[in-house]
């Protein structure tokens, strides 16, 4: 058996032509888990179904003896418990979080990672306090630049040894709706949700919501951590620096209709009325418009939008479809307020994030 850490010089792997899913990348998915489609019909997605990605293991953190740290350039550091944060004013936070390789599966040639669907999302509320109000109590040096935030969990990649860290710029991190959250949809965080305390930060994947979070350090110079300037890039070639992933790419997912195939999971439905349901959301601006297809693509037409969920949560939508006999695949496209729409086909990259394609759903109508 080779027991050799790969080469931290060695550009992540891409997939032969003809190579499936391997025993590593099914580690992987059973580790994680998507959210399952049919859960698209709940406003705030259930703890149990909202998606999890964990980089390396979920640590035990017994809260009576868990600290957070503020240190580095700030006039007071000082240290916080559970309580010492509950003893905040909280505010909560409706957010869809999306995780930034959701889609990475259907590329080809295939990045060898997670072999996420399109289901690596989920929407909650999420309650804690405002990390820039725990900033201000620190006292945030003039010449502050950027916030690097620490979780408990720590492994390998690449051959590097590393805790899970990412930095963010002072001014995103300053934002009023970043949070240092305790709570999820109501109750106490999960285990595997960041237990006990994680960073919020609406309107980005979310490798930048660091789990079992135990310093803040203010810097400033740029963060040049492994999470931030190796890991999460969109490049085209393994020599390049590539571009880093941020806000999440407006996306609109459809409910699968009918009752589901068990192996191919194409939907049986009857000839007739169907209303199509889904959800649609981006990082950067509102949705504004969702269009569905029946015909893969070949005509659009507009569905009827949903009240806003709040500036950070996902969108629904319905769509008033007469099925007929045969095959179809449904597609949803969404656009954002600053333009942002959908590809019909998907740009690649190296690493597989940010992979909006449309939704496509293959549907077998029966009957007469």
């Amino acid at each position: 058996m080779n027991t050799e850490l790969p080469d931290v010089s060695l550009p992540s792997r891409l997939a032969a032509s003809t190579e499936g899913i391997g025993f590593e990348e099914l580690a992987l998915a059973a580790r994680n888990h998507g959210m399952p489609l049919e859960a698209l019909r709940y406003d705030r997605t259930p703890i149990g179904l909202h998606y999890t990605l964990i980089h390396y293991d979920i640590p035990y953190l017994d809260p009576r003896e868990w600290r957070l740290s503020i240190t580095g350039r700030v006039a007071h550091p000082f240290r916080l418990s559970l309580d010492d944060l509950r003893a905040y004013p909280a505010r909560t936070v409706r957010v869809t979080m999306e995780c930034a390789g959701n889609g990475r599966a259907r590329l080809r040639p295939r990045p060898v990672s997670q072999p996420w669907l399109v289901e690596a999302v989920g929407t909650a509320e999420w309650t804690g306090v405002p990390l820039a109000r725990v900033l201000a109590d620190a006292g945030v040096s003039p010449q502050a630049r950027e916030v690097v935030f620490t979780g408990a969990d720590r492994g390998t990649e690449r051959g590097v040894e590393q805790d899970y860290r990412r930095g963010l710029s002072l001014d995103e991190a300053a934002r009023d709706e970043v949070l240092l959250a305790y709570a999820m949809n109501g109750a106490e965080l999960p285990p595997q949700h960041g237990y006990p305390l994680r960073l919020i930060v609406p309107g980005w994947y979310g490798m930048a919501h660091v789990k079992w979070l135990r310093e803040i350090e203010v810097i400033e110079d740029p963060f040049t951590g492994y999470q931030n300037m190796v890991a999460y890039r969109d490049r085209q070639r393994a020599d390049e620096t590539g571009e880093p992933v941020t806000r999440i790419a407006v996306r609109a997912l459809i409910l699968p209709p009918g009752i589901p195939d068990f192996m191919s999971r194409t939907r049986i439905v009857r000839p007739g009325p169907v209303t199509l349901t889904g959800r649609a959301w981006s990082g950067a601006a509102p949705v504004v418009r969702v269009d569905i297809s029946a015909d893969d693509g070949d005509t659009w037409a507009a569905a009827r939008l949903g009240a806003s969920g709040g500036p950070w949560a996902w969108r629904g939508w319905t769509f008033d479809w007469h099925a007929v006999p045969g095959r179809h695949v449904l597609a949803a496209r969404a656009t954002d307020g600053d333009g942002n729409t959908q590809p019909v086909e998907q740009r690649w990259n190296r690493d597989g994030f940010a992979n909006n394609l449309v939704h496509r759903v293959p549907v077998a109508c029966l009957g007469e």
